[in-house]
């Protein structure tokens, strides 16, 4: 198996980190030809608007959709809004995910949270997620094809909403896994690949 983690921008190192930690191959993707023999493709956190910049700078927006049309795409924070159809500003988006998004729903740098989560599907998951957020988007809707994985509870002024959703073979969530020890997610989304290439 080889998973490709998309390098424009953003925090791409810190999940190559959790691939190898589980023994997974990964390339990091930053042309249309290194998308080629990926068995799919991780989309990190960072600033949405900027990769979806830099990603029709380097020629890779039409490759990415064609890509997450056929195989497993995740999309992490600012991955997730890239994923979405809708995301309330003119940006560059996937519009793969029938997912709308608010954008920096839970406030600037200085409101990142941590916060235990139940998700469905994970294993042990009675087991909570240690879920960190950093300038988080909230999905505010989603279509009737999208399932919703976990929820967070309304907290002070704090938003509550989906936090995490699948659809078929495409996976967001709005806070960073990949910055915790917890490799349940990326375990996850090795399944989902698994599944989408039988």
């Amino acid at each position: 198996m080889q998973v490709g983690v998309l390098a424009v921008q953003g925090a791409f190192l810190e999940h190559r980190i959790m691939l190898e930690t589980l023994g997974i191959s990964n390339v990091e993707v930053r042309l249309p030809k290194q998308l080629e023999d990926l068995d799919g493709l991780i989309i990190p956190g960072g600033e949405s608007t900027t990769i979806g910049k830099l990603c029709v700078d380097y020629n890779l927006l039409e490759p990415l959709r064609a890509f997450g049309r056929k195989k497993a795409v995740w999309g992490t924070c600012a991955g997730a809004i890239f994923l979405s159809k809708q995301a309330h500003r003119d940006q560059p988006l996937l519009g793969l995910m029938d997912t709308e998004i608010d954008r920096n729903a839970f406030g600037r740098q200085v409101d990142s949270f941590e916060v235990d989560l139940l998700v469905d599907d994970l294993e042990n998951q009675d087991q909570p997620f240690r879920a960190v957020f950093i300038r988080a988007p909230l999905i505010s809707s989603t279509g009737s094809t999208v399932r919703t994985l976990a929820r967070i509870d309304p907290y002070q002024n704090r938003p509550g909403g989906i936090v995490a959703a699948r659809q078929d073979k495409l996976l967001a969530t709005v806070f960073h896994p990949e910055l915790t020890n917890d490799t349940r997610f990326h375990q996850y989304f090795i399944r989902m690949i698994e599944e989408t290439n039988l």
